[in-house]
């Protein structure tokens, strides 16, 4: 039977292992940590390696790995200024270990959910076009789908990383939040369980669920190569809405003691009449807009200012997207009027970024501009 260990205990071990090793292959780790802590999928061990390998591993050779040489992993790049927005090429677990603590009044992120799919590995068979967990959903007009990746393939040792993943994850939130602020994370109906109860143990408060309210190409489809023995039959429901998970970083008072003395503690009504709601209606992300960023997981540009006037209640503070790919998340920032902050550890989606995130900015968008107060976003 294998081990579910506590957060970070299998990454700790591996490290502490590997400091006495120097190098070593997935089966003398996997070896190691049975008699440190119990016996660990040799799924779960390369969830971690993958995911941790550009900050604490490297590879040393294929299929061994050590701990990473040279200067210190912590090391934040220097930042890009795109309109109110700063660009960090750096691991956000990184960056946000280093940020000055209560700094930040609202994240808005979507984070990786397999790990895998956004390794240095899998990103190159996506762009490539072949291979890996990505996969392409099946066409029902003539038109080519953009490429997802396949949840359904995660193994117990990879949801026991990626519920790790977001334990470390909320704590580091919590570390760089103000009292009351808004953390609204993207997710999926297969995986937000996790993502939920991980964030909550790290010490997020739980305020519900966001319902981004489109139809996706996941789910309808009819048993793989049983299509015609079972043509009316669907594996899974057809998709025809997105989760985004809704946390708060715990109140310092009553909410209107909170408002007060942070500015956060709630959410920022469209009108006197009308309260922010948990559904928002959407729709796919715009040829227009994936031609400017050609990022994966894009988000319209509508939808992401809805939410981003939204989490600021007083329309003042610094927005985080700790997972800033192409930069969409900053652009809808700039769009709205609020400074942001964005950490992405792939070069080339910071190469992205930086030509996408003015263009996006500009792009065709119905949201009002606040009058924002100015905020010195340079704290970090």
């Amino acid at each position: 039977m294998t081990h579910r260990a506590a957060a970070g205990v299998v990454r700790d071990s591996i490290v502490a292992y590997l400091r006495a090793a120097q190098s070593a292959s997935i089966a003398e780790i996997k070896q190691a940590l049975s008699a440190r802590i119990g016996d660990v999928a040799a799924s779960s061990l390369r969830a971690y390696l993958n995911l941790n390998t550009p900050q604490l591993f490297e590879r040393a050779a294929r299929g061994h790995y050590k701990l990473r040489s040279g200067k210190a992993a912590s090391n934040v790049a220097a930042a890009v200024t795109v309109g109110n927005a700063r660009l960090y090429h750096a691991s956000c677990f990184d960056w946000m270990r280093q940020c000055e603590p209560r700094s930040v009044h609202a994240i808005v992120t979507d984070p990786p959910y397999g790990l895998l799919e956004y390794s240095a590995n899998e990103q190159a068979k996506l762009r490539n076009g072949r291979g890996g967990v990505w996969r392409i959903p099946p066409s029902f007009d003539g038109h080519q789908r953009a490429p997802l990746p396949r949840f359904t393939i995660l193994s117990d040792g990879d949801r026991a990383a990626l519920h790790d993943f977001f334990f470390e994850f909320g704590k580091l939130a919590v570390r760089v939040t103000v009292p009351g602020a808004n953390v609204v994370v993207a997710s999926n109906p297969l995986l937000v369980h996790v993502a939920a109860h991980a964030m909550s143990l790290a010490g997020l408060q739980m305020r519900g669920y966001l319902v981004r309210l489109v139809m996706t190409m996941r789910g309808g489809d009819r048993p793989k190569n049983a299509h015609r023995e079972f043509p009316d039959i669907s594996v899974m429901p057809r998709s025809m809405f997105e989760p985004w998970l809704i946390l708060r970083r715990p109140l310092d008072g009553r909410v209107q003691d909170n408002l007060r003395s942070w500015q956060t503690g709630g959410f920022r009504r469209p009108s006197a009449e009308r309260p922010f709601g948990d559904v928002i209606r959407s729709h796919p992300t715009p040829r227009a807009e994936r031609a400017i960023a050609p990022h994966p997981s894009l988000k319209p540009q509508a939808f992401l200012r809805t939410v981003i006037r939204a989490v600021l209640p007083r329309a003042e503070g610094v927005v985080l997207d700790p997972f800033a790919g192409s930069g969409s998340t900053l652009a809808a920032c700039n769009a709205v009027g609020y400074p942001s902050i964005g950490v992405e550890r792939d070069v080339q989606y910071i190469r992205m970024a930086r030509k996408a995130i003015p263009a996006l900015s500009m792009s065709p968008g119905r949201t009002p501009r606040p009058a924002a107060k100015s905020q010195d976003s340079r704290r970090c």
